[in-house]
């Protein structure tokens, strides 16, 4: 089963509804998440063939659809506080 097709791992989670993602969001500052966000894009790409291949790919995409929902998300924030 690959990455994007299995369930999110229990150790990915905490008290059943505080996701690690969601963890480390919430202790940087966006500028800071975005960079995380483009670092993990940039380390699973980079090792992809050389140790899990389509799998680090995967995981290169799920991370960057988290970096464009984020920055979709900034973008309709200031939208709507620029009105």
């Amino acid at each position: 089963m690959g990455f994007l097709n299995s369930p999110t791992p229990a150790h990915y989670t905490q008290d059943e509804d505080i996701s690690c993602i969601d963890a480390i969001e919430a202790a940087l500052t966006p500028d800071e998440f975005r960079g995380f966000l483009r670092g993990s894009v940039a380390k699973y790409w980079w090792r992809y063939p050389m140790k899990n291949g389509v799998d680090d790919l995967l995981k290169a995409h799920w991370y960057l659809n988290r970096l464009i929902q984020t920055l979709q998300k900034e973008a309709t924030n200031n939208t709507s506080t620029d009105a």
